[in-house]
């Protein structure tokens, strides 16, 4: 399978790609930088994740995306995930690709008030809320789109090595924070590629 993976410079992205080929797809990444994208593994694509035509140029030829865009913390208002993301859906959907595996986060959406007393209390409105917003707004866009799609929520991430018994969790009700490692989370998103068992749902993983 090719795969487009936006987002791969970061710190899961890179795992995710480094995953992708080691299962034995095939990897594009579209970067903002190709001097400092360091991603021996992958086809290189420059250009502004935002552009609509610039995704559709590098999934040219792709069986499914892969994303794994964030934005930082801080009170500033964001839009990239906004913006990226319904590029993305127009692209995808005038060429073709329907799969589609994307790294949102234990918080967003009806997943709010799980994520813990200090991340919810604290950490949330005062650090992330504009970033959730902008994951919030993802996740809709995702949703209202016809493409088969899955929403991976990780819980606090951790550069861990694997462990390999992530839990992926669709019933919220016992749920108040947790951790994964970005290794887990890797290698659960690639396993999304080529499986239906979470399709068009929203699997929070944590240890």
């Amino acid at each position: 399978m090719k795969v487009l993976v936006l987002g791969a410079t970061g710190g899961t992205g890179r795992l995710i790609v480094r995953d992708a080929v080691a299962k034995g797809h095939s990897v594009v990444a579209l970067v903002r930088s190709v001097a400092s994208a360091a991603l021996p593994d992958a086809g290189i694509i420059e250009g502004d994740v935002r552009n609509e035509a610039t995704i559709a140029r590098a999934m040219d030829g792709c069986d499914a995306v892969v994303s794994a865009l964030g934005t930082g913390m801080g009170r500033r208002k964001v839009d990239l995930l906004t913006v990226a993301t319904r590029s993305m859906i127009t692209a995808m959907t005038r060429n073709g690709v329907r799969r589609l595996v994307c790294v949102s986060a234990l918080g967003a959406g009806d997943s709010r008030g799980h994520g813990g007393f200090v991340f919810d209390r604290l950490f949330l409105p005062l650090l992330l809320s504009e970033a959730y917003k902008d994951k919030e707004r993802q996740e809709a866009a995702i949703r209202a789109s016809l493409l088969d799609w899955v929403l991976v929520r990780p819980a606090m991430l951790t550069d861990d090595p694997a462990r390999g018994n992530a839990r992926a969790i669709t019933d919220l009700a016992r749920v108040k924070g947790g951790k994964i490692a970005r290794a887990d989370v890797a290698q659960f998103v690639v396993d999304q590629l080529t499986t239906d068992t979470y399709l068009r749902r929203t699997p929070v993983l944590m240890w």
